[in-house]
């Protein structure tokens, strides 16, 4: 039986709402990114979409469902930065940073050393919660459903920086947020089960865009983010992993290696 990680996010709704209609029968199992890395690198599970830099970590154990992805090509809308001024005003400040990701948090690394030039920022995963700090005018990076909660509030006086955003304005290519990565035993051991669960991936994410606004309906649970703003959250994403999705994600490994993120470039290899 096939074990794939589920990221309880708003974003990897397309990929799971149509599943089992679909005739997936194997074990799903729940995490933030985080944590599916983590069981996803102990064999815990053998397949999920996550963090495209967990795949950089541990590359060797692993290869690449083809074609599907998380990312955007400008706005991501759920990578938040939270800051009292501008990116430049963060040299010597530090900034808290959510523990549900890794692909995040280096991405906000590489882009405030690369592109903003800064060097002296600090960086820390808080023990309270990071919204708490936002309120106290802290800044601070927020990912997924806590992070669209907290860019809708009305009250909130920090500006907001989107990391998807920041990636495309600087380097004019999608971001690859999560990669759907395979253990390399499954592929060989669960052939046929990993190529109906792609098949699937691939017929979920036609049915689910095909009828938005029904799906965002389908979703009570969210009814703090609403509907429009569900329907727009997904609309912005990408999940393709086409070309220029590659070379956005061949360019983060670059960098991520050149900033001492990474020990050695990162191979793309791919299920067959």
């Amino acid at each position: 039986m096939l074990s794939l990680g589920h990221i309880d996010y708003l974003n990897c709704v397309p990929f799971f709402h149509y599943l089992s209609e679909l005739g997936f029968s194997g074990r799903i199992v729940d995490g933030v990114p985080s944590e599916l890395n983590r069981l996803l690198a102990e064999g815990e599970i053998d397949v999920s979409p996550s963090s495209s830099f967990e795949y950089a970590r541990n590359w060797k154990d692993y290869i690449l469902l083809p074609g599907q992805s998380i990312s955007s090509a400008g706005p991501v809308m759920s990578v938040l930065l939270f800051a009292p001024g501008s990116l430049e005003d963060l040299e010597g400040c530090e900034i808290a940073l959510t523990r549900e990701s890794a692909t995040s948090v280096n991405l906000l690394k590489i882009l405030l050393a690369e592109f903003v030039g800064l060097r002296q920022v600090r960086y820390r995963v808080p023990e309270e919660p990071v919204e708490s700090l936002i309120a106290a005018d802290r800044p601070a990076l927020l990912i997924g459903d806590r992070a669209l909660r907290e860019a809708g509030r009305d009250d909130l006086p920090f500006r907001i920086f989107d990391l998807g955003e920041l990636w495309y304005r600087f380097t004019g290519l999608p971001f690859v947020f999560a990669l759907w990565i395979l253990r390399r035993e499954a592929a060989t051991s669960k052939h046929a089960e990993v190529q109906t669960l792609l098949d699937q991936l691939g017929m979920s994410r036609q049915r689910a865009f095909a009828a938005l606004p029904a799906l965002a309906a389908q979703a009570p649970e969210r009814s703090w983010m609403g509907e429009e703003r569900l329907i727009a959250y997904w609309r912005c994403m990408s999940y393709d992993l086409d070309k220029e999705h590659l070379a956005g994600l061949r360019l983060f490994f670059d960098l991520a290696y050149r900033h001492g993120l990474v020990e050695q470039d990162v191979p793309l290899d791919f299920f067959a």
